[in-house]
C-alpha cells in the first residue's frame, strides 16, 4: 500500500518532524559537552573521611572531573584489594600501607610512577625524606608516592629522668641501658619499671636489629638472617631488660598505657606519631609538662639512631582508564597546601618535607624529635611476606626469649626455621627467573 498517496499530509508531517525531534534530542543529550571523568579513590580508615573535605576542593580546580573516595576498614582492607585485583575491578588510585606495596608490585598490578614524576612540576624526589622514598621503590622502580608518614622515637618522663641524673634522653644504647638501671635504683621505683617493651609489637626489635646493621633477611630476602650475628647482638640487648627486671614481661600489667605512665609504671616508651595525639589527651593535667619525645638512641656515635620508614602512599593501578585524571589528584594532594591541611584534619604527619614550615607542626615541641627522627630512617624488607613474618613469628619468639622458655640462640634458631618456611615460594620463584 502506497501510504504517502493515502496520507499525503500525515507522511510530509513525518518526515519532517521526526528528524527535526532527532535532532533536538541528540543536542540535548550530548549538546557537544565533554564526559565527566570519575576517579575510584579507596582510602583506609579515618584518612577516607579526612581526604574527602579535600577532593571538594580539587573538583572545583579541575571541572569535569569528579573522585569517589570509598572508605576501607583497614580490617578488611587487604582482602578487597586482593579481590578487586582477581576480579579485574581495582579502582584507579588506592592508600596503600608501605609495607604492603611488594606484595601488590610482586602481582604486577601497579603502575610504574616513575614516567608521571619524571614530567611532574609538583611531584620530586628531593621533596620527601629519603628513607621514606625508598620504601615505594621495588627493583629500582617507583610504585608509590608518600602520602603521609610515621616513624617511632622514644617517649619519655622528663622528671624522672632527672631524678636518675639525666637532664636529656639517651643518645646510645649504653646510656639507655644505664639510665634503666639508674630508674630502677629509685627508692620508690622498686616495683615499677624504667621502660615499656611489649613482645607483641614488633618494631622495636626489628629497629634495634637494623640498627645493629643487620639485614633482617639475606640471600636476596629467600632465608631468615635472625641468628646472624649482628641481629642477635640487638636481641639480646632488648631481652635483658626483662632479664634485669627493667621492662615489664607480663603484658597485663599494663593494661592502659596512658594511665601507666603517668602513673611512673614505666618512663619509657618507644612508640609513633599518633601517641602524641592521645598522649595531650589522656595524660593528666599535671603530667602534661613532664613528658616529653627525642629520636632513638643509636647502636653507635652516631645520634640519632635508626628508625623505620613507615606511612601510606599513593598508588595507581594499572587497569585504571583515568591515569591522567588520577595523576592529577595525586600532584594536588603532594602540594606543600594539602599536606598542611591534611595533617589539621587527621594528625597524619606529612610526607612532603616543606610542609614541616607550617606553623601547626612546627611550634609543637613534641614534633620536633620526628623530624628529626625522619632523617634516619630505613624501610623495612621488600618482600610480600613482611607482615606475616612480624606480626607473628617476630613477636612469638621475643616472648619466649624473655620468659626463659627458649634461650636468646634456640628463639632466633626457631625465628629463621619458622621465616624460611614462609618465605619459601619465594625461593621457588627466583630460582626459575
Amino acid at each position: 500500500m502506497n501510504l504517502k498517496a493515502w496520507f499525503p499530509n500525515i507522511y510530509f508531517s513525518c518526515s519532517k518532524i521526526f528528524p527535526l525531534v532527532a535532532a533536538i534530542f541528540i543536542i540535548g543529550c550530548g549538546g557537544g559537552n565533554k564526559q565527566e571523568t570519575v576517579i575510584q579513590f579507596w582510602a583506609m580508615g579515618a584518612e577516607a573521611e579526612h581526604v574527602q573535605k579535600l577532593t571538594a576542593e580539587f573538583e572545583k580546580e579541575n571541572p569535569g572531573i569528579k573522585v569517589k573516595v570509598q572508605a576501607i576498614p583497614w580490617t578488611a582492607a587487604h582482602e578487597k584489594l586482593i579481590t578487586a585485583y582477581a576480579s579485574e575491578t581495582t579502582p584507579d588510585i588506592v592508600q596503600l600501607g608501605n609495607t604492603w606495596i611488594p606484595e601488590f608490585v610482586a602481582l604486577n598490578s601497579l603502575e610504574d610512577l616513575g614516567k608521571w614524576v619524571k614530567r611532574s612540576n609538583e611531584i620530586k624526589e628531593q621533596n620527601y625524606f629519603p628513607g621514606i622514598w625508598q620504601t615505594n621503590i621495588i627493583d629500582d622502580h617507583l610504585y608509590g608516592i608518600p602520602w603521609y608518614v610515621d616513624t617511632r622515637v622514644l617517649f619519655y618522663r622528663k622528671d624522672i629522668l632527672r631524678e636518675a641524673g639525666y637532664s636529656s634522653p639517651p643518645k646510645t644504647w649504653k646510656e639507655l641501658f644505664d639510665l634503666s638501671e639508674k630508674i630502677k635504683k629509685i627508692e620508690n621505683r622498686k616495683n615499677k619499671y624504667a621502660i615499656f617493651l611489649p613482645t607483641n609489637e614488633w618494631a622495636p626489635f626489628i629497629i634495634f636489629g637494623l640498627q645493629a646493621g643487620s639485614t633482617i633477611l639475606k640471600d636476596n630476602n629467600t632465608l631468615g638472617n635472625f641468628s646472624g650475628e649482628k641481629f642477635k647482638k640487638s636481641f639480646s640487648y632488648l631481652i635483658n631488660f626483662y632479664k634485669e627486671g627493667l621492662a615489664p614481661i607480663d603484658m597485663t600489667q599494663v593494661s592502659n598505657i596512658y594511665q601507666a605512665f603517668a602513673q611512673g609504671f614505666f618512663s619509657m616508651y618507644i612508640t609513633g606519631p599518633w601517641n602524641v595525639t592521645e598522649f595531650k589527651k589522656r595524660l593528666p593535667e599535671d603530667i602534661q609538662n613532664k613528658w616529653m619525645t627525642a629520636p632513638l638512641p643509636s647502636y653507635d656515635s652516631v645520634y640519632p639512631g635508626k628508625s623505620l620508614a613507615g606511612g601510606s602512599s599513593f598508588v595507581m593501578f594499572k587497569l585504571s582508564k583515568n591515569k591522567n585524571a588520577a595523576w592529577k589528584l595525586i600532584e594536588f594532594l603532594s602540594s606543600r597546601k594539602s599536606q598542611t591541611e591534611f595533617y589539621n584534619l587527621s594528625s597524619d604527619l606529612p610526607a612532603v618535607k616543606n610542609a614541616w614550615d607550617d606553623s601547626s607542626l612546627k611550634d609543637d615541641k613534641y614534633l620536633n624529635a620526628f623530624y628529626e627522627q625522619l632523617q634516619n630512617v630505613v624501610p623495612t624488607p621488600k618482600v610480600p611476606e613482611w607482615e606475616q613474618i612480624v606480626s607473628s613469628k617476630v613477636q612469638q619468639y621475643a616472648e619466649y626469649a624473655a620468659r626463659n622458655k627458649m634461650t636468646i640462640d634456640e628463639a632466633l634458631k626457631n625465628l629463621d626455621h619458622d621465616v624460611d618456611i614462609i618465605l619459601e615460594k619465594r625461593r621457588w620463584i627466583l630460582s626459575r627467573r
